[in-house]
C-alpha cells in the first residue's frame, strides 16, 4: 500500500500541477472540450496508462466536459501515485 502523504507535501505537490485543485482527500481537474466525442476520445486515452500504473482515476462526463478525481481508496487519501498519475493526465490533455 502507497503511504499518504502529508498537508505539507500534498500543498508542495499540488502547487506543481496546472489547473489541479485539492477536494479534500482528493485531487480534481475539470477538462472541456468542443464537443461529446472529443471527450470520450480524452477518456480513452486515459485507459493505457491508467492501466500500467495500475491507478485508475474517477471519471465524470457531461456532454463536452470530464471530471477527472484522483485518491488512493486503498491509502485513505492522497499518495504519490495519485500526483504521477496527474502529471501523465495532464500531458495526455
Amino acid at each position: 500500500m502507497a503511504q499518504l502523504l502529508n498537508q505539507g507535501e500534498i500543498q508542495d505537490r499540488i502547487g506543481q500541477l496546472s489547473g489541479w485543485e485539492l477536494k479534500d482527500k482528493e485531487i480534481e481537474r475539470i477538462y472541456k472540450f468542443k464537443d461529446f466525442i472529443e471527450a470520450i476520445n480524452f477518456v480513452n486515452k486515459l485507459v493505457e496508462p491508467a492501466e500500467s500504473a495500475g491507478h485508475h482515476p474517477d471519471l465524470a462526463i457531461s456532454y463536452n466536459q470530464v471530471t477527472v478525481s484522483l485518491t488512493s481508496h486503498d491509502a485513505g487519501g492522497l499518495t504519490e501515485k495519485d500526483f504521477e498519475m496527474a502529471k501523465t493526465i495532464s500531458q495526455i490533455a
